[in-house]
């Protein structure tokens, strides 16, 4: 190991001390040796405030004489040689570097990491403040930091925070730069400078550095102001479950702006400089090899041994094995036969003539050809070719023009591999040495197309697929729908070791993101990826076998195969079937149209045809009215029938009584933060979710966005829509990282994805479309106004997921929380979700209850005052409606009083009083006169000794009341029956008296 240092920065205080030396030297030299040139170096001392110094000598370690050469005057502080030139500290002249040595005049260069150079240090703190003690948190980072590798070093795997510091004085202005590799967003990965009081310098304000692309290499340089500069690489961690973080890797440190270079640096091993005044040195070619200062480098024994680019030492050549060489397929002849060819992994590091070694298997085995790739044909040739435009071919046949009313479905589908695709190409790369530089990554393999060999184990083995861009069907061009295509491939690994097949996906050729990965070995299984937007893609498979560094090739048996890659609706695809299409009105009727967008093409006519109201048109077919998929519950159509969303109104009818709901005030994006949760490491995190309940007549208005895109791409941050970080959903999820937990100055959202891009429906019920929700996940509503479910779906599909994400969002009336109320997830699921797929949550609130109706009120009647009357209405309690019919107003009658009805009583009373008075005296008046007659009647009776009187006795006299006269009837009227009640007491006396006649004296 070799740290490229400037002449020596030690300095000395000044003129007073250097006298004082001089002094005390001189008495001690009286009885030393006289000093030779070997015996002592000349150095600088500290520049003095005009700028000055003086080269004073200084004796070497262990050395002892006398009769050191005097101070003399130096160069100025900011004198520095060029490039290849180094200060000859005696005569103080800048000389060239001799052969085999090198400089860069006013800089030093780390680029040899087979250990940490001196001057470095590793700093290891885990910046999480929130769990367990701090002696518990400084054990589980005290292994963490940055590991030398040979060419480069590497950062970290863990969520510690590890900075790799260094530190330099420069007499003038000057500059770092690096090269990295950066490719994992979980990792922070920063790099600043600080001045010897601990601040940070302007120049690294912006101190994020930007993510590269699986195997590129980046750069990053900052300039220096001069004086004390603290060099930080800072990386942070964020675990969330599993996932194994990849490393920065950093290079080729130089730091520019040192006051001189008092030598020149020796080539490191396996490198040399074949002419004087170098500043670099270059790379030994394979097989040679050289030693640390070489001039030239030196062949290695072909036959017996080997040698990588840059080796220090020729190894000995191994005996052959099955892991040496590999089978390929050549490419079809004309008689449609392909031969099995076996082929040394190159370079071949191997020998054939030693005991063991395998020899390679003969080659020439003639097997068929399997048939060409739908959409291409080999017209009796040996090759296949793309099918003209508007035909079509299984890959067997002929290619065929589409028949009339229908249309090439055009796109891509390899299932056969013979030779590589034009539209595929495949390479082979290292971070740490350029073994497989050249090499194919992928091999074809007839039925399937599986990983090469490469160089070595960590090599990553790149397969790349283009496609410029995507656009469906003729007659579905104006529809608006989230799926413009989808990439579908099988695929399966076979792995003894920690093997890592990624999917990636290039948009616009801006940045590489991976889409998907699958570790060890995995079976024999489909994934599907959908494309939303029309941009040129790069998709991208890396399968690596171990991703510790080895020189070996120990697991070469480990590989990925992939069956078959099928893309739909490419733009420049080929056909192998066609598909029905809506035809013009012209006449003529076999061109192919665009049908407007929410139209389907009738089977009967061919022609376009509005889908009916609140249906949506399928964007996998629009042939057929069953290409109109009728929209959920509680939901209609956009305008385009390109999807259905909600207005937020929904009615539900319960016990004859009509329900009606509206959402609109809970209509805008609701959030809910749960947590917070803790990775195994004890970092902090909690989960964020942005819900939007009813979007904006189906445009998905919740968005979350990763901020380590905002701080590492600012300048792409406007175009973020063209990377994976940026999610537009109905409800989408981001992982947040507190401030306080890893010491950055903001929160951290890392890993957005969307949980629901599709409404399908607003219902009381439980399930739908195999959604369903348990009644027990969340407490019974204190109410008994049911639930309204809304539910949703999500297109993207996961490994573990195959059927895409569900979301339920259940809207719960709680007078208790008025406004936007408040959102929560069930208590057994923290994070929303139980398995990972499906996510319920509860929003309760005021707003979540149903419309008011005329039976949510009752009247109240107020007492009658001054002949006016009262009738308030008040809400039912507990009241459980919003809006709705509102409160009718106070309403006021005329009514009687009190005081009125009294004296009508009164009045009455007293009529009825009068009234049986003068009946009264009128029967009592009327009984008198009866008691007169009968007693007259008597009187003349006992007179005449008991005889009766004559018939005419009992007429009415002349001169006697002749007012009313006595009629005998079997049936009384009215009057007489009023009479008779008022006689019956004298009746009964009357009857007890014994008359007396003449009849009777004369018996």
């Amino acid at each position: 190991m070799r740290m490229r240092r400037a002449g020596a920065e030690r300095g000395y205080p000044g003129r007073a001390w250097l006298c004082c030396w001089l002094l005390g030297w001189q008495a001690a030299a009286l009885q030393l040796p006289p000093c030779e040139e070997t015996d002592y170096h000349f150095e600088y001392t500290e520049c003095d405030s005009s700028g000055s110094r003086w080269r004073v000598a200084v004796p070497n370690p262990l050395v002892e004489c006398s009769g050191l050469p005097d101070p003399v005057k130096g160069k100025e502080c900011t004198f520095s040689c060029a490039s290849g030139e180094y200060l000859e500290m005696k005569n103080q002249v800048c000389s060239k570097c001799a052969e085999g040595t090198y400089s860069l005049g006013s800089g030093i260069k780390f680029d040899e990491w087979d250990e940490l150079p001196a001057g470095f240090s590793n700093v290891a703190t885990f910046m999480d403040t929130a769990v367990g003690s701090a002696e518990n948190k400084a054990d589980s980072c005290s292994n963490s930091s940055w590991m030398p590798r040979g060419n480069y070093i590497e950062s970290n795997r863990d969520d510690c925070t590890v900075s790799l510091i260094y530190a330099v004085h420069l007499k003038k202005s000057g500059s770092v730069f690096f090269e990295y590799q950066y490719i994992d967003n979980n990792i922070f990965f920063e790099f600043f400078i600080q001045n010897d009081q601990c601040k940070e310098m302007e120049s690294t304000a912006d101190k994020w550095v930007k993510l590269t692309d699986n195997g590129e290499w980046g750069s990053h340089s900052v300039t220096l102001k001069s004086g004390s500069n603290i060099l930080y690489w800072r990386t942070t961690g964020i675990l969330m479950g599993s996932k194994v973080v990849k490393p920065v890797l950093v290079k080729n440190i130089t730091i520019e702006g040192v006051a001189y270079t008092s030598e020149c640096f020796a080539c490191k091993p396996g490198t040399f400089s074949d002419k004087p005044g170098s500043s670099g040195c270059q790379v030994c070619p394979r097989n040679t090899y050289s030693e640390k200062g070489a001039k030239e480098c030196t062949k290695c024994k072909e036959e017996m041994y080997y040698a990588d680019e840059g080796s220090s030492a020729c190894i000995e050549r191994p005996p052959c094995t099955n892991k040496d060489f590999f089978q390929i397929h050549t490419p079809c002849d004309k008689e449609g036969k392909t031969q099995i060819m076996y082929k040394w992994i190159e370079p071949k590091i191997c020998r054939e003539d030693l005991p063991d070694a395998l020899t390679l298997p003969p080659s020439g085995e003639r097997k068929d050809c399997p048939p060409c790739n739908p959409g291409f044909y080999n017209n009796a040739s040996s090759s296949c070719t793309p099918c003209p435009p508007g035909t079509f071919s299984d890959g067997t046949q002929e290619c065929k023009a589409c028949p009339a009313g229908t249309e090439p479905a055009l796109g891509f589908e390899y299932k056969w591999w013979n030779i590589l695709p034009g539209n595929m190409k495949t390479s082979c790369f290292n971070v740490g040495n350029s073994k497989c530089d050249g090499m194919n990554g992928w091999e074809v393999a007839g039925d399937h197309i599986q990983s090469g060999a490469g160089g070595s184990d960590n090599d990553y083995l790149i397969l790349n697929l283009h496609i410029p861009g995507f656009r469906p069907p003729t007659s579905v061009t104006g529809a608006t729908g989230s799926e413009l295509g989808r990439i579908t491939f099988i695929f399966e690994t076979i792995c003894s070791a920690d093997c890592v097949l990624y999917f990636m996906a290039d948009v616009n050729r801006k940045n590489t993101n991976v889409v998907e990965s699958w570790e060890r070995s995995k079976e024999k299984q489909s994934y599907t990826h959908i494309i939303s937007k029309n941009a040129s893609f790069t998709f991208t498979w890396a399968f690596q076998r171990i991703n510790e560094g080895q020189d070996s090739r120990q697991f070469i048996n480990d590989m990925a195969k992939i069956y078959s890659i099928t893309v739909t609706n490419a733009v420049d695809g080929v056909a192998s079937s066609c598909r029905a299409c809506a035809l013009g009105s012209e006449q003529s009727g076999s061109s192919c149209v665009p049908c407007p967008a929410g139209h389907y093409i009738e089977k009967e006519t061919s022609q376009c045809k509005e889908c009916p109201a609140n249906t949506f048109l399928s964007i996998h077919q629009v042939y057929g009215r069953e290409a109109c998929i009728p929209c959920g519950p509680g939901s209609k159509s956009t305008k385009d029938h390109s999807a259905c969303f909600s207005d937020c109104l929904v009615s539900y009818i319960k016990d004859n009584q009509s329900l009606n709901y509206d959402f609109s005030n809970l209509s805008q994006v609701g959030s809910l933060m749960s947590g917070p949760s803790f990775t195994s490491r004890g970092t902090k995190f909690f989960h964020f979710f942005n819900i939007s309940l009813c979007g904006n007549e189906g445009k998905k208005v919740a968005i979350c966005t990763d901020n380590i895109t905002d701080v590492t791409l600012k300048d792409m941050v406007a175009e973020s829509e063209d990377f994976s970080n940026f999610v537009g959903a109905f409800v989408c999820q981001s992982t947040i990282i507190p401030s306080d937990s890893k010491g950055f100055r903001t929160a951290l959202a890392l890993q957005s994805n969307s949980l629901a891009d599709r409404f399908l429906g607003a219902t009381v019920e439980t399930t739908l479309e195999n959604i369903s929700i348990k009644t027990d996940m969340f407490p019974p509503s204190p109410s008994k106004i049911p639930d309204v479910h809304f539910f949703y779906k999500s297109s993207t599909v996961t490994t573990s997921c195959e059927n895409g994400r569900a979301t339920v969002v259940t809207m719960r009336c709680n007078p208790n929380k008025p406004d936007q109320g408040e959102l929560s997830v069930p208590s057994s699921c923290p994070a929303g979700t139980c398995d990972g797929c499906t996510f319920y949550f509860v929003w309760e609130s005021a707003e979540a209850c149903p419309l008011c109706t005329e039976q949510d009120y009752h009247e109240i009647e107020g007492a009658c005052k001054k002949g006016f009357q009262e009738t308030l209405y008040v809400w039912n309690e507990p009241k459980h409606c919003i809006k709705g019919v509102p409160l009718p107003e106070k309403r006021t009658s005329t009514c009687e009083t009190v005081d009125f009805w009294l004296k009508v009583g009164a009045g009455v009373g007293a009529f009825t009083a009068v009234l049986l008075i003068a009946l009264t005296c009128y029967f009592w008046k009327k009984n008198q006169k009866l008691e007169y007659k009968y007693s007259k009647l008597v009187m003349t009776a006992n007179s005449k000794e008991c005889e009766l009187p004559a018939a005419d006795s009992c007429a009415i006299m002349e001169g006697e009341d002749n007012e009313e006269e006595i009629v005998y009837s079997n049936k009384q009227s009215l009057l007489g029956k009023l009479k008779s009640l008022a006689t019956k007491e004298k009746e009964d006396h009357f009857e007890s008296v014994q008359l007396k006649s003449s009849r009777s004296q004369n018996i």
